[in-house]
């Protein structure tokens, strides 16, 4: 996963401002929590009220990893091009597919390596919304000409100043974004 005290993989149940959060209006948070509980390994943080008829259900998967379900009496549509990418281990990607097709998604694709090393799992929920989950592939699996491209085109490289790594700006003013048309590696 990462280093990154931000993203430790495993749910937590203390409560903390959500940087960003997805909100899914359903006709029925109850159902629609279910789903996500067994097919996605989220957990019920909370529902309002509590009960068999809530109106919203908090779910969390890992630390911010937050879906709000409200209970909408008019059909709400996901519009296309809508999707959610959820950070997950490669390892838990295989049994995540199962499950997912076991309860009831209407698609599942994968999972599947792509070319920027990961490896993703994307499925479609019974209300419509497209989820990718992404895990990064392990070192020996990684594609290198893939891994050593990212590195040439960092907008930042990192130098150790004896404090630990520093990112410093690029000096290539040709950049990965803008490069020269005589550039042979693109």
């Amino acid at each position: 996963m990462t280093n990154s005290p931000a993203l430790i993989e495993g749910i937590t149940r203390d409560i903390y401002g959500m940087p960003a959060f997805v909100s899914l209006d359903v006709p029925d948070v109850r159902d629609a929590a279910r789903w996500f509980v067994g097919a996605l390994d989220f957990i019920e943080l909370f529902a309002m009220p509590p009960g068999d008829d809530p109106t919203l259900i908090h779910l969390r998967r890992w630390r911010y990893q937050d879906i709000l379900l409200r209970r909408s009496d008019t059909d709400a549509t996901i519009g296309p091009g809508i999707q959610l990418s959820i950070a997950a281990t490669y390892e838990e990607l295989d049994d995540l597919a199962t499950r997912a097709r076991t309860v009831g998604a209407t698609t599942v694709l994968g999972p599947e390596d792509t070319p920027w090393n990961t490896r993703d799992l994307t499925l479609t929920s019974p209300q419509g919304l497209q989820i990718v989950l992404t895990a990064r592939r392990p070192e020996p699996l990684r594609d290198a000409e893939f891994t050593a491209k990212m590195n040439r085109w960092s907008p930042t490289t990192l130098a150790d100043d004896g404090r630990g790594p520093v990112a410093l700006p690029r000096t290539d003013p040709a950049g990965p974004f803008f490069p020269s048309r005589n550039r042979e590696d693109g």
